[in-house]
């Protein structure tokens, strides 16, 4: 209980400081006008729905460029004649934020779920590439080497060996990978304004509460959402990943 209260201490204090220094104005946001506000939006549904849709979002474009990146980067980082023939391009492409691609994005996809869930896919892309890269080339060449010497298939080779020693790495990417495009999908929806099943998700929300009704409270309970859901989607996948894979500190 004493470790408990001393975590909250410095959290309920600066909400006591917040919430003193803001309620002589009008226009900035108090918490408990937040929370009552988080309370209005859970109950009539919004926030969940605006939340489900992002988070749905997320998932299809992080499993497109896990899908991508995985074998093109074991590839990569198993051959070095593919490696060098491609790494100009990958670091020609990587510094470009996954925003600045929208105006392509929208003349070939439109402004639908496709063109968010592209924007993600290419946020979460170099991530887990470079880091399968990475994991791939720091795979000891002495494992390789003794399963080659035992005549263990090439196919067997890749799945026994190289895959569970790099998997580290590649999990690493994965979990970076995650949060940038949990990360992109608010500036998809932001920009593009991707509405799918009669709500567009959490960002299209902040966009609402900004350019129409300039609710402030509506868009901080946005941004604690994103907060929150980003770190829940971080705690399940560290978790997922240990016991999956328990030889991996990632």
């Amino acid at each position: 209980m004493s470790r408990l209260a001393l975590r909250l201490l410095v959290p309920v204090l600066l909400l006591v400081l917040w919430e003193a220094a803001a309620s002589g104005s009008r226009q900035a946001p108090r918490p408990s006008a937040i929370l009552g506000k988080a309370i209005a939006m859970t109950a009539s549904g919004d926030l969940p729905a605006g939340l489900g849709t992002s988070i749905g979002r997320v998932f299809a474009g992080f499993a497109v460029a896990c899908a991508v990146a995985v074998p093109l980067g074991i590839a990569m980082g198993s051959m070095p004649r593919l490696e060098r023939n491609l790494d100009p391009l990958v670091e020609t492409f990587r510094p470009i934020a996954a925003i600045a691609i929208l105006p392509l994005v929208i003349l070939w996809l439109g402004t639908g779920t496709a063109s968010a869930v592209a924007i993600v896919a290419y946020a979460a892309f170099f991530p887990v590439l470079v880091n399968t890269i990475a994991g791939v080339k720091r795979v000891e060449p002495s494992l390789m080497r003794a399963a080659l010497t035992m005549g263990v298939p090439a196919a067997t080779r890749m799945r026994v060996v190289l895959l569970p020693a790099a998997l580290p790495s590649i999990l690493v990417g994965m979990r970076i990978g995650l949060g940038i495009a949990w990360t992109a999908i608010i500036a998809a929806e932001l920009a593009v304004g991707a509405k799918a099943g009669g709500t567009g998700g959490i960002g299209q929300m902040m966009f609402v509460f900004y350019a129409y009704s300039v609710e402030l409270n509506g868009i901080v309970v946005c941004m604690i959402a994103v907060g929150i859901v980003a770190l829940l989607l971080d705690r399940a996948l560290r978790e997922a990943l240990a016991r999956a894979v328990p030889w991996s500190r990632a």
